[in-house]
């Protein structure tokens, strides 16, 4: 008896239908949220987005595919942010959107649309660096220094969350963040010294 003879639901009527319904879960949303946001499906020409990065505003044109860190990078000259991994393992993009760490490299530039985003660049104010960089400089918690921008953006975060964190606090906050050259306990180091300044107003 062929399968379609069979009485009953098929092996590969099953898979069909249930192959089917994931799409329909899990695209038509996505679909239906492209829609709400930007009155269209995006692509595949660019779509505008405008982005508060560093305390300014940004509109620029973006390829539905181009993740953040290339639309800092490429369109902004935004360079601070390293590309090393480019899968969201190693941290070296991280940037603070809408008070939280994200990695560049892992997210869409159409999904931060309206977002505000801190990089590497707006710490400083002038001549005068963030207390965490200073920090960094004077503790030698870099060599190459492709990893810096990432781990210094995470521990701002931290110390804005947590003014007086433990050394196992400021070791969970970085631990997203990999260093090939292992500067991990200078690191340490220098967030604790850049607390412990900040607390005092340095």
């Amino acid at each position: 008896m062929s399968e379609q003879q069979k009485p009953g639901l098929s092996r590969r009527g099953f898979l069909k239908g249930v192959g089917g319904g994931v799409v329909g879960v899990t695209v038509l949303p996505s679909l239906r949220t492209a829609t709400a946001r930007y009155g269209t499906s995006v692509g595949p020409g660019a779509a505008r987005i405008t982005l508060t990065v560093n305390g300014e505003k940004k509109m620029i044109e973006v390829d539905p595919r181009t993740t953040l860190l290339d639309a800092l990078r490429d369109q902004l000259g935004l360079t601070g942010s390293k590309r090393v991994c480019n899968k969201g393992q190693c941290g070296a993009c991280t940037v603070i959107l809408n008070g939280r760490s994200v990695l560049a490299c892992s997210m869409l530039a159409i999904d931060a649309d309206g977002a505000t985003v801190e990089t590497i660049e707006g710490l400083a104010k002038g001549d005068e660096l963030h207390p965490v960089q200073r920090a960094f400089i004077k503790d030698d918690a870099l060599q190459c220094g492709f990893c810096t921008p990432g781990f210094i953006m995470s521990s701002v975060l931290l110390l804005r969350q947590n003014p007086s964190p433990t050394l196992d606090e400021i070791k969970y906050a970085v631990s997203g963040n990999l260093c090939r050259c292992g500067t991990y306990p200078h690191v340490f180091k220098a967030v604790d010294e850049a607390a412990k300044a900040m607390k005092k107003g340095g």
